[in-house]
């Protein structure tokens, strides 16, 4: 049996340290914070996949370049509305299943 690296933690156990408990006020910003992240670099790596600009993608949803930055790096969210006009203007598509427990 080979022994337990002692730099090798779980990652709960890293994201409880850092930012508490799930569903503490500080866990649930972070989490919010990240999906915004993940969800902006999908979007800008499929934009990138396109090879279509920000202004470009922009123009298509009815915004403009600054805005599509700041979703990019994660800053803001869109609004739903206008997530789906991103979404429908990159050619992907969203499926919204009940999942199974």
């Amino acid at each position: 049996m080979q022994a337990k690296n002692p730099d090798v933690h779980s990652m709960d156990a890293v994201l409880d340290s850092l930012y508490g408990e799930p569903g503490t006020p500080q866990r649930e910003e972070f989490r919010k914070e990240a999906y915004a992240y993940c969800v902006g670099q999908i979007i800008s790596d499929v934009r990138k996949q396109e090879k279509m600009t920000q202004t470009e993608l922009a123009e298509k949803v009815g915004t403009n370049k600054s805005y599509i930055s700041r979703i990019e790096k994660g800053t803001i969210e869109p609004g739903i509305g206008l997530f789906f006009r991103i979404i429908d203007a990159l050619g992907l598509r969203i499926d919204i299943v009940k999942p199974v427990i």
